[in-house]
């Protein structure tokens, strides 16, 4: 098979981005580069975010979202314009031939049309030999599972916000 591999997590459960990032930190581990972009987000505070500086320069994180989450039912302008600079963005990035690239939220912004899958399918045609994108976000379209050589669904089984328990720093963000 000619070109990187296309994985993607996706699902109702944790642990999508959590598992994308853990490929990354493997990759960068073994000294090879890896690229996050990350959709339809934007808070700094995040621990994935604050490390950008200690894991430099293998580690890169780019944002492209608000801070504030978006309402699916009534996307603002700027949530487009974001979402279609940060597969800009994307594209310019695979021509860097990164190990890991990851598209986080696609798939979420993809079911929403915040970007049209007919784009992203575009852009999953030119990975490089040594890359591996690493799409996340609950709702993966059809299309893409179909393009993917790897899918993990994650299930929702319980979690502690069903008890009214506070997400905790350095474990959900």
């Amino acid at each position: 098979m000619a070109g990187g591999m296309v994985y993607i997590y996706t699902g109702e459960g944790e642990g999508k981005t959590t598992n994308a990032l853990g490929l990354a930190l493997r990759a960068v581990g073994h000294g090879y580069s890896a690229v996050i972009i990350q959709f339809m987000k934007g808070r700094k505070y995040i621990g994935e975010y604050k490390n950008k500086d200690r894991l430099a320069p293998e580690y890169e994180i780019h944002q492209f979202g608000r801070e504030e989450f978006i309402d699916f039912r009534n996307p603002v302008p700027l949530d487009y314009e974001l979402a279609e600079k940060g597969l800009e963005f994307a594209k310019e990035a695979l021509g860097k031939k990164p190990r890991i690239l990851v598209l986080d939220e696609i798939n979420l912004a993809a079911h929403f049309g915040i970007v049209k899958t007919e784009d992203i399918l575009k852009l999953l045609e030119d990975i490089p030999e040594e890359t591996t994108v690493i799409l996340t976000g609950r709702r993966a379209p059809e299309e893409l599972v179909e393009r993917a050589d790897l899918v993990t669904e994650m299930k929702f089984v319980k979690h502690p916000f069903e008890k009214k328990v506070p997400a905790k720093e350095g474990l959900e963000y």
